[in-house]
């Protein structure tokens, strides 16, 4: 039986909509929630404890005691999810512990290094420039999600994994689906159920193809499940995985990103005049805007002392990685928007084993995008101001459904 919190402590995650786009908490839920190790209450009525300190956040993520099976009982969950509602979860690997999750990743590990991705630039450029040419045709003013930030990590994740990007419209409902926290669970159970069979589909095709196509989704049919080292079910698992991340969290990137450069005129335009320093805007945007706000659940298996704080086996904790990217120990005037700030300890991607395996694309995508932007439309602008923009406040990533843009 489960034990309602007590009324008393702070709801996690806070339901502020009024605040600013561009700042995870308002200067009150910062004083409520940033510092030691809290206890907060969930939606779910459960309790967990809110580990927000950038050097705590790293010592919960890298600890092997903390969990990140959300099929255990007492994982802090941040919804109501009935038993079975996300389905067969074999292949997911981000909800796995040890041998299992490295097992999967391991098989994944080379397609997403830096010299891979370096390989397909080329491509990005492409798909940024088509993107581009779409937004100056459909405006001004025209809206920068739809044409760029949506399109661009969605064309470009279907062609390495081969799937058809004509389907697009259907698996980005269901993905949306998936991430959003106020989903009504009949309605997750038929998108999770819905997404698989077209994967399903799709990789038994890949399997009993002759010859492979030069896909990742292909080359795992041929290397592996061919050789008896992964089910079908496995790599189904892991091409909805694969797919959901490979957009959602780029395109969010790239929205807000934009809205912040746009705050900012004159990076906007050393953006455009001094490409080289791209790479260090784009750490420094992911560790502003950080856009996991609602933080990464744990299911402690051990007792683990975190922060100064015990906390025992079994009970919930999560990583608050936009307050630990906030935290004045790990970087000077956090709340400042710094690109020539080395900001490369930021744990936007998480840290540890789970962290995110495809980082290396999506700060590619995210570089180019944006540099691209600057370069072909020197005098953009909003076209709407902040607080009428609509935001994902119930998504796992946080971000903008809409960027109304003029030029």
């Amino acid at each position: 039986m489960t034990i309602a919190a007590p009324t008393d402590l702070p709801l996690w995650p806070p339901t502020n909509l009024d605040r600013d786009p561009l700042v995870p908490l308002d200067a009150g839920e910062r004083r409520r929630f940033a510092g030691p190790v809290t206890r907060v209450r969930l939606p779910t009525d459960a309790t967990a404890w809110l580990v927000t300190r950038h050097a705590d956040v790293k010592q919960m993520l890298r600890h092997p005691g903390f969990s990140a099976d959300l099929s255990r009982p007492g994982f802090p969950l941040l919804r109501r999810i009935p038993p079975g509602a996300f389905g067969d979860r074999r292949g997911g690997f981000l909800r796995m512990d040890g041998a299992e999750h490295a097992r999967l990743r391991r098989m994944l590990t080379a397609e997403f290094m830096i010299r891979n991705v370096r390989r397909i630039e080329p491509l990005i450029r492409q798909t940024v420039d088509r993107a581009l040419d779409d937004l100056h045709a459909a405006g001004p003013p025209a809206d920068l999600v739809t044409h760029v930030a949506l399109p661009v990590p969605s064309m470009v994740i279907c062609h390495l994994l081969g799937v058809p990007y004509a389907d697009h419209d259907f698996f980005q409902e269901r993905s949306r689906t998936l991430i959003d926290r106020d989903a009504p669970p009949e309605r997750v159970q038929r998108h999770v159920r819905e997404l698989r069979d077209y994967l399903h589909r799709l990789v038994e095709a890949k399997v009993a193809a002759g010859e492979p196509a030069d896909d990742l989704l292909s080359r795992l049919a041929r290397d592996r499940v061919d050789t008896g080292q992964l089910a079908v079910d496995e790599l189904v698992g892991m091409a909805v995985l694969l797919l959901i991340a490979g957009h959602e969290t780029t395109a969010n990137m790239i929205g807000l990103s934009t809205l912040l450069l746009l705050r900012h005129p004159a990076r906007y335009a050393a953006l455009r005049d001094d490409a080289a320093n791209a790479d260090g805007l784009v750490d420094e945007l992911l560790r502003y805007l950080s856009i996991v706000r609602a933080g990464l659940p744990r299911l402690t298996t051990e007792d683990v002392e975190i922060g100064g704080r015990l906390i025992r086996a079994g009970e919930g904790a999560i990583a608050v990685l936009s307050l630990a990217n906030r935290d004045r120990t790990a970087f000077d005037r956090p709340d400042d928007f710094d690109p020539y700030r080395a900001a490369q300890q930021h744990v936007a991607f998480g840290f540890g084993v789970h962290q995110c395996i495809g980082q290396p694309l999506a700060r590619a995508e995210l570089r180019i995008a944006l540099v691209e932007l600057a370069r072909r439309f020197p005098r953009l602008r909003p076209a709407a101001t902040a607080g009428r923009l609509p935001t994902r406040d119930s998504s796992v990533v946080y971000g903008l459904d809409a960027l109304p843009v003029t030029w």
